[in-house]
């Protein structure tokens, strides 16, 4: 088998299912199907358990998964090695939605033309697993344990519900979600837990939550950094302190040395601290 197969293999894997990781291959998603149907043939064992909700890996499919990281880290080093002798890297960056959109309202703090490597973001609200080089880099909201991590704390992230500007209690029984299969977050979890009988729209992305509230279709709950710097919204009701947690930038030690992953990681943190007072739920001032 080749390894164009064992990537899409995980690439479905990670995505729980074809769409994500047709995104995250370029391919289309019956191009994956196809792929993935393939692989299990040519392995003779099923791989996947398939329903509505996405794909499952079966007990088969989570032993090829295991063994897989290991090649895929292997073939990620030699890739960084080539790059590095062309004189070009790429430098992965894993956050969570909003962190990401933060990086995002502010690149040319963290990645600019005259730099030679590339930054690829990745947006994904489960943890960022770098044993096996998944990302360079990671932003965590638990402090990382794993053997030849090395992290520096980046502050505290603070919680409320917001609704648009001078809505009042109109929107008080109206709540703003994601669906409870892709709630893996605390924060994201909140509304279905503490409000069920009064959520008026779902979703399946967060970054969707901050749009329909603008709109005024609804409150959710967001990031402090997030819902304070929109002129737009207000707080509806003060922090929720039970979601409140610290964040952590986290790299592999032994990438402590390499110049772009260090550069990247610099500018992250000074990026995430100069926005310390927000994140930790200070409000600016309005003028």
């Amino acid at each position: 088998m080749s390894w164009e197969s064992y990537r899409i293999f995980l690439e479905v894997a990670r995505h729980g299912g074809l769409t994500g990781a047709a995104e995250a291959s370029g391919l289309s998603p019956a191009t994956v199907g196809r792929r993935v149907l393939h692989l299990e043939e040519a392995i003779g064992r099923p791989l996947f358990l398939r329903s509505q909700t996405g794909y499952r890996l079966t007990a088969e499919g989570q032993a090829l998964f295991d063994r897989l990281l290991g090649m895929e880290a292997v073939a990620r080093g030699v890739e960084s090695w080539r790059q590095e002798g062309q004189g070009t890297t790429t430098v992965r960056l894993m956050a969570g939605t909003w962190v990401t959109w933060l990086v995002c309202e502010n690149i040319a703090a963290v990645c600019t033309e005259r730099d030679p490597f590339r930054l690829d973001l990745s947006v994904s609200e489960r943890r960022a697993t770098l044993a096996h080089r998944e990302v360079d880099i990671g932003v965590r909201a638990v402090e990382p344990t794993e053997p030849g991590l090395i992290s520096r704390h980046a502050g505290e992230v603070a919680y409320a519900a917001y609704r648009r500007r001078n809505t009042g209690e109109a929107l008080a029984g109206r709540w703003l979600a994601v669906s409870s299969e892709d709630a893996v977050s605390a924060y994201l979890r909140w509304p279905q837990e503490q409000a069920a009988g009064a959520i008026a729209v779902t979703v399946t992305r967060p970054r969707s939550l901050l749009d329909l509230a603008r709109a005024g279709a609804g409150q959710a709950v967001l990031p402090c950094f997030v819902g304070d710097l929109d002129p737009g919204l207000e707080r509806a009701g003060e922090e929720i302190r039970g979601l409140r947690h610290h964040q952590w930038i986290v790299a592999n030690g032994e990438d402590r040395h390499r110049r772009d992953i260090r550069t990247v990681s610099d500018r992250l943190f000074r990026l995430l601290k100069s926005h310390a007072d927000l994140f930790a739920g200070r409000r600016p001032s309005r003028t």
